[in-house]
């Protein structure tokens, strides 16, 4: 019975590792071959291209902007979800999962439906741009490619936070405030020591999707070299069919698998850091 449970074991091991090398690792492998494939002078030309370097940029503002704002709000609806009792909290907590729920083309073209030239905020975003003369566009821009990304990634922080501030439950900042001590002492001194780690770990997670996006992004952007972001550039030198746009085409992926190696390596840091502090 004893090597009937040992050769289980092994054949799921063996079954589990051959799943993921055909399905994750040669796929990857694949992937840096063909970029390679012309030599390092190819790809060197094909990732510092005019139209790559501009999605990089597009890509990394958009990612950071995300960041910024979905840490922000997704701290304070997690706090709020959490610390407060209030009519309307269970539909709040639901609303924050409607990124996960419906299709990110769905959420770029209800955004072209709101912002774009027949949308019900066009009037007023006129009104702005009138009042201060700026030129300002929400979609077919870099701002649509910013708020898509934002849309698409807020659910991400929020959702590592609220288990964590459940498990950590209200005894210990009730005691703190009966004691006197400050909203922001109390979060600096004991609510953010217990979800750092969480909170890390959602930013992983974050920027991990905000860097591939690609339904939501494609929706609002327009042109390629302004507004495209890696998955779009990608996509459109692949769709460009020549030998030397899709070897291209695999040379900026390249970019995207590199920055997800490094997503990866902080995402296991984190967990270690997390796993370790939790059994402290």
């Amino acid at each position: 019975m004893k090597n009937k449970g040992k050769a289980v074991k092994w054949l799921l091991i063996a079954v589990s590792v051959i799943f993921f090398l055909i399905m994750l690792v040669l796929p990857l492998f694949e992937v840096i071959y063909r970029a390679l494939k012309d030599g390092w002078e190819a790809y060197s030309q094909a990732i510092t291209a005019k139209n790559t370097l501009s999605a990089l940029k597009v890509t990394l503002i958009a990612a950071a902007i995300a960041l910024i704002v979905n840490t922000f709000f997704g701290l304070v609806a997690a706090w709020l979800i959490t610390k407060f009792n209030f009519r309307g909290k269970n539909v709040l907590a639901t609303l924050i999962d409607i990124p996960f729920s419906i299709s990110p083309v769905i959420a770029g073209l209800a955004y072209i439906m709101t912002f774009g030239r027949t949308g019900w905020a066009t009037p007023l975003i006129e009104k702005i741009n009138d009042a201060l003369g700026t030129d300002l566009s929400l979609v077919f821009s870099v701002p649509g490619v910013v708020l898509a990304t934002i849309f698409v990634t807020f659910p991400f922080i929020s959702r590592e936070i609220i288990p964590i501030l459940n498990a950590q439950g209200r005894d210990e900042e009730e005691a703190a405030a009966l004691m006197g001590a400050s909203g922001v002492t109390i979060f600096r001194r004991i609510t953010f020591p217990h979800i750092k780690w969480g909170m890390l770990y959602g930013v992983i997670l974050c920027a991990a999707r905000a860097f591939g996006e690609f339904g939501a992004v494609y929706a609002v952007s327009k042109a390629r070299g302004k507004t495209f972001t890696l998955p779009l550039e990608i996509d459109a030198l692949y769709m460009a069919g020549s030998a030397d746009s899709i070897t291209q085409a695999f040379a900026v992926s390249s970019l995207l698998v590199g920055i997800a190696v490094v997503v990866l390596i902080l995402k296991n840091i984190v967990e270690y850091h997390g796993k370790r502090k939790g059994g402290a």
